[in-house]
């Protein structure tokens, strides 16, 4: 198979004051074409800033990221979006964001409105809409647009529960059609039933990467015993 992302040896710093804090502590890892990598962890511990790291986002103070292929990243709910733009001048506006065509974009219009179930809201102002009808729309412009790396942090939980599965299903076809997919979740149920690698992650630092079941163990441990020291506390 073929390598799509590799990190290696990755460090991130924020300022905080007169200090610097590890967000990203020698993180190393490196996944294949047609893979399905959950990155998991409690807060503030790293999943989002790598996530932009390796979009391209930020930039880390030490290590690298080598990635090959188009990618379509949804990081935050309403990036990438003008909240005073239509749902039809965003879909045009974000589709040349991540590098297409307007004729592509023309193409796939129809089906992006369809499928977030949003097409008599086409005129309607971004900023008008209901937190889940923006995440409906943004998967639906990244999945649809046939990107080679999709890059997803959280978005997979929000909308209805019909909405998730039929998500979760669009997930599935783009893996077998050989895009890579990296996102943060923090449903184990379904990071089980999508993804085949996990990388766990813990104050920057990169605790266990590798099968799915394996890791999912290990951090179910983990998150039983914290919540146990919690209770005697």
């Amino acid at each position: 198979m073929r390598k799509v992302i590799e990190v290696r040896n990755l460090y991130k710093l924020y300022r905080v004051g007169d200090e610097f804090v590890r967000a990203l502590d020698g993180v190393d890892f490196e996944i294949y074409e047609g893979e399905f990598c959950a990155i998991v962890g409690t807060s503030g511990s790293g999943k989002s800033t790598l996530l932009k790291v390796i979009s391209g986002i930020m930039k880390p103070a030490k290590g690298s990221v080598t990635v090959n292929g188009k990618i379509a990243a949804l990081l935050e709910l309403g990036s990438g979006f003008d909240g005073d733009l239509t749902l039809n001048e965003n879909i045009y506006l974000r589709g040349a964001m991540l590098g297409y065509t307007k004729e592509f974009v023309t193409e796939k219009y129809k089906e992006i409105l369809e499928y977030a179930e949003l097409t008599e809201f086409e005129n309607r102002a971004f900023k008008q809409l209901s937190s889940g009808m923006k995440s409906r729309l943004a998967f639906a412009i990244s999945c649809l647009m046939e990107p080679e790396i999709l890059i997803l942090d959280e978005v997979l939980s929000v909308g209805d529960a019909a909405f998730r599965a039929k998500s979760e299903a669009t997930m599935m076809n783009i893996i077998k059609n050989g895009c890579c997919t990296l996102f943060v979740s923090h449903s184990l149920p379904q990071v089980r039933r999508l993804c085949n690698k996990v990388l766990w992650l813990d104050k920057g630092k990169q605790i266990a990467f590798g099968d799915v079941n394996t890791v999912c163990d290990k951090y179910e441990r983990y998150i039983q015993t914290v919540t146990n020291m919690q209770k005697i506390q």
